[in-house]
């Protein structure tokens, strides 16, 4: 499962962080306020994908989809892509659950 979510978080945190300048030069969002945003964003999901052995990566993880599908306020585009990154997230976390508990059972039957 740790796997998978800190794959999401790695490459959210690209888009993150390349929202930056889109956001200044696009939305017209003055620098002061695009950068601690989003590069905020980008060092809490690097955060979180480091923390993924501990239950708060998790947490952190999840935060970091809800600030990145509420930046779509700002720049409508991250309506999609945090939406989509937030389904990843969804989906890393419940296949990871039924990888590890697959690998549980299969240990379980062989010894």
């Amino acid at each position: 499962m740790r796997s998978l979510a800190s794959i999401v978080l790695a490459f959210e945190s690209v888009v993150l962080a390349l929202v930056t300048p889109v956001m200044i030069s696009v939305a017209d969002i003055r620098p002061a306020v695009a950068i601690p945003v989003c590069l905020g964003l980008f060092v809490l999901a690097l955060l979180a994908a480091g923390l993924l052995r501990f239950q708060a990566g998790y947490v952190l993880g999840s935060l970091v989809q809800v600030g990145a599908v509420g930046l779509g306020f700002v720049v409508p585009v991250m309506f999609v892509l945090g939406v989509f990154f937030a389904a990843f997230w969804v989906a890393a976390i419940v296949l990871g659950r039924r990888i590890e508990h697959a690998k549980k059972a299969h240990q379980a039957q062989t010894g």
